[in-house]
């Protein structure tokens, strides 16, 4: 079952079970995604696009968190948190660190990069790998880090 024909189940389910906040977030998902598709040239987005749309919805979430815990805001913490929750449902399994480390290793073998100048070479290939699966900002860094040690 594609990702698009989960989401339109698992949205009659909740409107079924009368569960508004899944059916809350379940919405905005696809309303996100119809966003990403008539955004320019009108596209329908595979399951990695789909994936890619949630994944922007997580981190803008989670940078809201921050902000709402810096604001002394635990109502909408709470409230965040639980979309949260609802949304990883859709994403696929993290990578671990060992995974991610494994996966940095063999992007920089694979592109034949030599030192941090290689940076971008090796998260263009990286990148399609990883997205969904783990935070830019940690495989940047993860990245950066091999790197460094590869040209010393």
């Amino acid at each position: 079952m594609s990702l698009r024909d989960r989401l339109n189940e698992d949205l009659k389910t909740a409107m079924r079970a009368k569960d508004a906040a899944r059916l809350s977030v379940i919405r905005g998902i696809k309303a996100a995604i119809l966003q990403a598709e008539t955004r320019g040239e009108r596209v329908v987005l595979d399951d990695p696009g789909i994936v890619q749309v949630i994944a922007k919805e997580v981190k803008e979430r989670q940078d809201a968190i921050e902000e709402f815990r810096r604001g002394g805001r635990a109502d909408l913490v709470d409230k965040l948190t639980g979309e949260i929750a609802v949304l990883k449902d859709y994403l696929p399994e993290p990578l671990s660190e060992a995974e991610l480390a494994q996966l940095v290793e063999t992007a920089i073998s694979e592109t034949g990069a030599e030192g941090p100048k290689d940076m971008g070479r090796v998260m263009g290939w990286l990148t399609p790998k990883t997205r969904g699966r783990a935070d830019g900002k940690a495989v940047s860094e993860a990245v950066k880090t091999a790197l460094q040690r590869r040209a010393q």
